[in-house]
């Protein structure tokens, strides 16, 4: 079986050499028994003194036999459990942030491993980057494709911003651990990937009226890895062995794409756009967080249903469309777009999808209010100013008229 670096290398074997380094890592390791393989990479790199950073299930979960496996080396590891928020959730936030950095350089490591889902993930590749030391990645569900990420969505005084950071210099997915993951964390995962339907398709909407950059290679893999989940859907929703590595490495494929084309348009567009603005909206009413996938499941089916409506009405003949004389350039282009939205799975198939794996697929089972979903897809654009969506366009041009 090829193994994951060397599949998306061969897809990307056409771009420049610059872009082949964004995804030199040493090692992505996905199988059964991989976190036994940390340490002989530790002690390959020469490495002396570790940190590993969990939260308290994840250190439960296998934190605590990575650190007994280290512990036979002659490596010191250092632990450091990240504290929840009052709410009782792990968040990506200054305190988080804080007390990582804070524990790294008094115990002066000299590399991290993230023992962890995405947030976990994000707290620690921020804190590596500001300490300039690498980090590994051991996920714990399969439930986010940002484990090899180089963007950091850290919470600012309740306001979410991606800070460039780093990705990890190798990955170990242990398959012995990952089967495990509760059915709501593989779901996640799950939604996450259905979410790159509508990614896609953002993103070749902005490249075709707002001049967005696009690599051909990074669509592509993304694609494919997409596909693949929904053609082991069944397997991904019995946790066999087969469906949780098809679904981790797409997940990672996904963050490898990301790194290929230098940011986040593969694989974050309208619905990820929903899912930032619900997630604010709760830490402003301080609520427990959402898990990210499955929000991002329900608003993949929302914006679907969204785009196939506009696709039906039109673009040009909508009555709030204003008369110039040039042409805008959704209406030049209009017949590939349209094309393109049929292309994406309707909110129906989607939710079916969604059902098998036994994840939500309304926002009255996140659960999330029908005050918020409004509201959202009105100005949920406005969270990310530097992508221009579908969404974005639709909500631009009723502005216009009113």
């Amino acid at each position: 079986m090829t193994d994951v670096l060397t599949k998306i290398k061969r897809a990307a074997a056409g771009c420049d050499e610059r872009v082949l380094q964004a995804i030199d890592l040493d090692l992505i390791k996905i199988d059964a028994g991989a976190i036994l393989d940390v340490a002989p990479y530790l002690q390959g790199k020469c490495y002396r003194n570790i940190s590993i950073a969990a939260d308290a299930t994840t250190y439960e979960v296998a934190g605590n036999k990575l650190v007994e496996v280290i512990e036979n080396t002659a490596i010191s590891v250092h632990r450091t459990i990240i504290k929840p928020d009052p709410q009782g959730d792990v968040i990506a936030d200054e305190a988080s942030l804080l007390q990582l950095i804070a524990d790294i350089k008094q115990n002066d490591a000299e590399v991290v491993i993230a023992v962890g889902g995405g947030t976990l993930h994000d707290i620690v590749r921020y804190s590596a980057y500001i300490l300039g030391i690498p980090f590994i990645s051991v996920p714990t569900a399969p439930s986010v494709d940002g484990f090899n990420s180089k963007g950091a969505p850290i919470l600012i005084r309740g306001e979410k911003i991606t800070i460039p950071a780093i990705g990890p210099d190798a990955i170990f997915a242990d398959l012995d651990v990952l089967v495990k993951a509760p059915e709501a964390l593989v779901a996640a995962g799950f939604g996450d990937m259905l979410g790159k339907y509508t990614s896609l398709f953002d993103w070749k909407f902005g490249s075709l009226v707002a001049g967005e950059p696009y690599l051909q290679a990074a669509a592509d893999i993304t694609r494919s890895a997409l596909q693949q989940c929904v053609k082991h859907v069944d397997l991904i929703a019995d946790r066999r062995e087969e469906g949780i590595r098809t679904l981790i490495s797409a997940l990672i494929e996904s963050g490898l794409a990301m790194l290929l084309l230098g940011q986040s348009h593969p694989a974050s567009g309208a619905e990820h756009h929903l899912s930032h603005y619900w997630e604010m909206e709760y830490i402003k009413l301080e609520r427990r967080q959402l898990l990210h996938g499955a929000k991002v499941g329900v608003a993949c089916i929302e914006i679907s249903k969204l785009y196939h409506r506009i696709a039906q009405e039109g673009w040009k003949n909508q009555s709030w469309t204003s008369e110039t004389e040039k042409p805008d350039p959704i209406t030049v282009n209009w017949e590939e777009i349209s094309k393109e939205i049929r292309d994406i799975p309707t909110g129906e198939t989607l939710g079916k999808l969604l059902r098998k794996v036994g994840g939500p697929i309304s926002v009255e089972e996140l659960p999330v209010s029908k005050e918020l979903l409004a509201r959202s897809l009105r100005e949920a654009h406005q969270v990310r100013p530097n992508r221009f969506t579908l969404l974005r366009a639709y909500n631009e041009r009723l502005n216009m008229r009113s």
